[in-house]
């Protein structure tokens, strides 16, 4: 039996961006190491998605929150990185090990303005920010008549905007929200119906060098096995459709245990016209046995998007990419 990786003496230092949000998932992060023994430090970061205030479309990269927290990985900066797995490209980069996805938040999005109203109540030519082509996407299905506009920043500076009336209403992921303790907030959630997540949504990932071994033993201990199911299936659906971060793709899955001790692993996936009017929806599912690795995920992940493929995907995310 080989030997176990050595518990790491030394504080690891935890990179992270510098919004509130972020920093409180660092906290969270360093708290649960604390609770096993470990010590940390936070190390805040400004990353390129922090500076540059563009909307989020097809025209930019991929990973514009995430590159900067990684690159502290490789200089030696730091030892772990956290992300809002949801930002986070799906492309297998070798130097990096994603050691721990936590117990996962709420995966709603939540519509918020002044006064608390739904999105039935919204009226006509109402204008509603949102920085996700997905989320924009399911609102022009359920509301065409809506004025849906790009918007950028924090969630402290998209609120600041809808309190400055530039928009009257914005969709925020949940999580956030829930997380940042923000229950005076008026708000209603979308539901699962009418707005499926991004893959990862109100997932935590944290990195490590793959190499730093003793790191990886200290994070692991943060990883959520039924969490990791769920995102890995959602991520691979995204990885296979080469749809990244940004393109109108949406996916949840789910895990409920069975009677023999194992676990139903279940996905909703879509993919949709950048205009709303067209929405490919596919589920699969899969038994998910305390032996089987991630790669029974893979699997299902997989497998899914090659309904999604043959229906026509391809073509609706090429479309929804500006020229």
């Amino acid at each position: 039996m080989a030997a176990s990786s050595p518990l790491p003496s030394r504080t690891l230092r935890i990179a992270t961006r510098e919004s509130p949000l972020a920093m409180w998932q660092a906290e969270y992060v360093a708290s649960r190491l604390a609770s096993f023994g470990f010590e940390s430090v936070l190390v805040p970061l400004v990353s390129g998605g922090d500076t540059d205030m563009r909307p989020i479309d097809g025209t930019r990269q991929v990973g514009v929150f995430t590159k900067r927290i990684q690159q502290a990985l490789v200089d030696d900066e730091a030892d772990v990185a956290v992300h809002s797995l949801k930002d986070l490209p799906t492309a297998h980069d070798p130097r990096f090990h994603l050691a721990a996805v936590p117990e996962r938040e709420t995966v709603l999005d939540t519509l918020v303005t002044l006064d608390g109203r739904t999105l039935s109540e919204l009226p006509a030519g109402a204008k509603v920010g949102t920085g996700s082509t997905r989320r924009m996407a399911q609102l022009k299905a359920l509301r065409g008549d809506l004025d849906i506009q790009p918007i950028r920043g924090n969630v402290q500076t998209r609120l600041s905007k809808l309190r400055s009336g530039e928009f009257d209403a914005i969709v925020l992921a949940e999580a956030g929200v829930v997380r940042l303790e923000m229950h005076d907030l008026p708000r209603s959630s979308l539901s699962l119906v009418d707005m499926l997540p991004a893959p990862g949504q109100g997932a935590l990932g944290i990195e490590v060098r793959s190499e730093d071994h003793a790191a990886v033993s200290a994070v692991g201990r943060l990883n959520d096995r039924s969490a990791s199911f769920c995102v890995t299936v959602e991520r691979t659906v995204l990885a296979e459709l080469h749809g990244g971060c940004l393109a109108p793709i949406a996916a949840h899955a789910i895990t409920e245990p069975t009677n023999e001790g194992a676990m139903r692993l279940s996905i909703t996936a879509r993919v949709m016209s950048a205009d709303g009017q067209t929405c490919l929806h596919e589920t699969a599912n899969c038994k998910i046995t305390p032996s089987d690795s991630l790669d029974r995920a893979k699997d299902l992940g997989r497998q899914i998007a090659e309904k999604l493929k043959t229906a026509g995907a391809e073509a609706l995310i090429q479309a929804s990419r500006p020229a």
